[in-house]
């Protein structure tokens, strides 16, 4: 299926696809588990629910700032195609 069609039907979700291939990402990802499990046996439950919910928003802001990196680095894209043929059409 093209790529707007994909896009339009909802089959393309380019965070759901992108993974990181830096060798320390599943690396870091398991320290951050075993963090958070050493933290839930040193809280009390209200407390770990408190770090929790401090985590979760951290999760959404970072997610903000995600989505807007993706689209300034598609038009950013965008535009270095339109200069190129741009380009071509003034020769």
């Amino acid at each position: 299926m093209p790529i707007l069609e994909s896009l339009y039907y909802g089959n393309l979700i380019p965070y759901e696809t992108a993974v990181p291939q830096d060798p320390k990402y599943r690396q870091l990802g398991r320290q951050i588990s075993e963090s958070m499990d050493s933290w839930r046996g040193k809280l009390s439950n209200e407390d770990f629910r408190e770090l929790e919910a401090l985590l979760d928003l951290y999760q959404q802001v970072q997610g903000m700032e995600l989505a807007a990196s993706f689209t300034q680095g598609f038009r950013l894209g965008a535009a270095m195609v339109f200069e190129v043929y741009a380009e071509r059409i003034d020769k």
